[in-house]
């Protein structure tokens, strides 16, 4: 295999919770105000060019203007113009289970223009000697532009010159801010957010109206968002079914006529609107648009509804080890003497030569010295006669000289050589306890001393990956949904292996490189499977763009978020987890009012064919099982409920149906008894209800 990847460092500004979603989620997830402020944009929807989009509703919608004009050529027909009334109302209902969906994305919408300022940018000349003021709208790709503490950032671009602390509340909602560098996986800046520190040089990589702000406007109100395939099918089925209920209602009259009764125009077209799966068709849209909601909750950005479909059917997880499954900083695990030694002389020397270690592995060393052993926290500043040597990664070592004594610890090989310089001896045992380190996953160093008693190892520090808390039980999880992980790392194969196995992944991929990453995806899509992965760097873009669901994390360069089809705002790794979900949730909301909507039309079915012919064959009464008042009442009971079904499935819409790992036999079986069987035992309560009320009507 290629050389080896270092692992990435972790996320440390990554935000911890989601303000924005927990705020979005506190107002009611469909209450009359939000109802009232859509319907002007359904009743906007109901243009003949809209509608046509949707084929099932676009035949109500005529079927709405054909009764209506049939009313007013008898202005006294009152079931004419109540039919009229509620079939209006149906394709209403359909647009405002859109309008809502598409409405839930207004509030972030306006929250990002606020953020959409005109700015004034200092760019600087191609010599990078002189600065001059422009409008921020007036940049281009590639020009240069210095931002200082308190400057808006002007445009979106790389940090290739300086570090800094940014504000990006005014796009993840979150007030903590965070770091953006040069010459890492950090170093992407988003224009409208706010330099706090220090001073950065800022590459620009989108002009003005492509920012990534812009992209967002346009993606969370809807205007962006196309059918995905599996939504295009579906309508294709539903146009499909919708002319075969057509065609039946067309051979009605001639039956009609025969059997010596007559049935009217009204009367054809709520039969037929009755028939045809209107439900699904009505809320089709909605539920496609509240997936996308959904992720923009969890601070997810899905740059097409493809990709969160995608997500629904992925079977191959990739995800980095390093701030994914594991915290990122290794940590000591242990202190382990050599055979004349004792734990505590191990772990006062360790404590002593990390205190001149800022890295993490050091820290964690003075820590666990402290809480295991009793040693109190030591500083510096305590001994004015020490030499303090510092962590290089030249060195690999840090220590102190204090006290007659010198003190090291740092990697095996550089301790080894450091006493072997000095005429000392190394302990057998050593290079085993090392070695049964490394075996086991972990990171050995080595602590050394130099004193009256001459250079020799003390013993060994388990440094260890820490598997962040809760991973294995994700994973099991995510082995009942029929999903395979893998985790992908640039550690040796051995390390890999034990964290593999402490973290419960299926697989793994050691040493690996951006060449590595594109063959396995390559390899599991030439299987048949689709994948999802996680990255930040350059060097993940490829990668992001070969797999089915990309996630770019915002704090990751413009590569990997223009290759990528979602961006985690918040840079969370492990959400790629919950997008799956996320994306199951869409696909089984989708079947779930689809099994609903035909078992609605069955049961419609057997509350007006019999009612309408029961006079003309008697035979058709047994059908008749609901015992309607009359004709005209079967047939309103019917039309009226065929409307107020879709207003009452909009929140189960918008929310979606619960999901739950389990297996496909298992969901079928779920489905069919839950919205199947609900499917066809409701209309028989609503219409019954319904007719009870609507005889009471004179006239009707």
């Amino acid at each position: 295999m290629s050389t080896a990847t270092p692992p990435r460092a972790p996320h440390r500004d990554a935000p911890t919770g989601h303000s924005r979603a927990q705020a979005r989620a506190g107002t009611g997830l469909f209450d009359a105000r939000q109802m009232l402020s859509s319907l002007p944009d359904a009743v906007r929807k109901l243009d003949p060019r809209v509608m046509v989009k949707s084929p099932v509703m676009f035949v109500v919608w005529i079927g709405s203007l054909l009764t209506t004009v049939f009313s007013v050529t008898d202005p006294g027909d009152w079931f004419g113009w109540t039919i009229s009334a509620w079939l209006w109302l149906t394709v209403l209902f359909a647009n405002l289970a859109e309008a809502v969906a598409e409405g839930r994305g207004k509030a972030q919408a306006d929250t990002l223009r606020r953020a959409r300022t005109d700015t004034v940018a200092r760019r600087l000349d191609a010599d990078r000697t002189r600065e001059e003021r422009v409008p921020g709208t007036a940049l281009r790709v590639g020009d240069l532009v210095v931002c200082e503490a308190g400057d808006v950032i002007p445009g979106d671009g790389d940090v290739v010159e300086g570090v800094a602390s940014v504000d990006e509340s005014a796009i993840t909602g979150e007030s903590a801010p965070v770091i953006r560098e040069s010459g890492g996986d950090r170093s992407a800046v988003t224009g409208g957010t706010k330099g706090l520190s220090d001073r950065i040089l800022v590459k620009i990589t989108a002009r003005p109206g492509e920012t990534f702000i812009d992209r967002m406007i346009g993606l969370v109100e809807g205007a962006a968002r196309q059918k995905t395939p599996n939504e295009v099918a579906l309508n294709i089925l539903l146009a499909s079914l919708t002319i075969v209920f057509l065609l039946a209602c067309a051979t009605l009259p001639p039956f009609a006529h025969y059997a010596g009764t007559r049935l009217t125009m009204v009367v054809l077209v709520a039969l037929l609107v009755c028939l045809i799966p209107t439900t699904i068709g009505a809320l089709l849209s909605a539920i496609g648009i509240a997936g996308m909601d959904r992720l923009v909750q969890r601070n997810v950005l899905a740059m097409s509804g493809r990709a969160v479909e995608a997500a629904g059917d992925v079977s191959t997880l990739l995800l980095d080890k390093t701030g994914t499954i594991t915290l990122g900083n290794r940590q000591a695990a242990e202190f382990l003497p050599v055979r004349g030694a004792t734990e505590a002389e191990v772990a006062d020397a360790a404590q002593m030569s990390s205190l001149a270690d800022e890295t993490p592995e050091g820290r964690s060393i003075v820590v666990l010295a402290k809480e295991r052993y009793g040693l109190r926290e030591r500083h510096q500043g305590e001994a004015a006669d020490a030499e303090w040597i510092a962590f290089t990664a030249q060195t690999r070592m840090s220590g102190v000289d204090v006290d007659g004594r010198r003190i090291r610890k740092g990697a095996a090989g550089a301790v080894i050589a450091w006493v072997e310089e000095r005429g000392g001896t190394v302990a057998k045992d050593a290079a085993r306890i090392a070695e049964r380190v490394s075996t086991a996953g972990g990171t050995p160093l080595l602590v050394a001393v130099e004193d009256d008693r001459g250079a020799r190892v003390l013993g060994v520090v388990h440094l260890k990956d820490v598997v962040k808390h809760g991973m294995r039980e994700r994973f099991e999880e995510l082995r009942r949904m029929g999903i395979r992980t893998v985790m992908i790392t640039g550690d040796n194969p051995l390390t890999a292996r034990a964290i593999a196995q402490e973290a419960g992944v299926d697989d793994f991929l050691a040493e690996a490189t951006p060449e590595d990453k594109m063959g396995l995806i390559k390899r599991e899509q030439a299987g048949g499977k689709l994948v999802a992965m996680t990255g930040d760097g350059t060097n993940d873009a490829p990668a992001l763009a070969q797999a089915d669901v990309g996630v770019a994390m915002n704090t990751g360069t413009s590569a990997a978020k223009e290759a990528g089809n979602m961006v985690d705002l918040d840079s969370d790794p492990t959400k790629l987890i919950d997008i799956v979900e996320i994306g199951k949730q869409l696909l089984i909301t989708r079947g779930a009012l689809t099994t609903f909507s035909i078992a609605n039309d069955v049961a419609k079915y057997f509350a007006i064919i019999p009612a309408l012919f029961a006079s003309v064959y008697p035979g058709l009464d047994r059908l008749n099982i609901m015992h309607l008042s009359s004709p005209h009442s079967a047939i309103l009971s019917a039309v009226v409920f065929n409307a107020l079904i879709i207003i009452a499935l909009v929140p189960l819409a918008l929310r979606g149906v619960r999901y739950k790992p389990r297996s496909a036999d298992r969901m079928l079986r779920r489905n069919l008894a839950v919205y199947g069987l609900g499917g066809l035992v409701a209309p028989f309560a609503g219409i019954k209800l319904i007719d009870l009320l609507v005889s009471l009507v004179p006239g009707l």
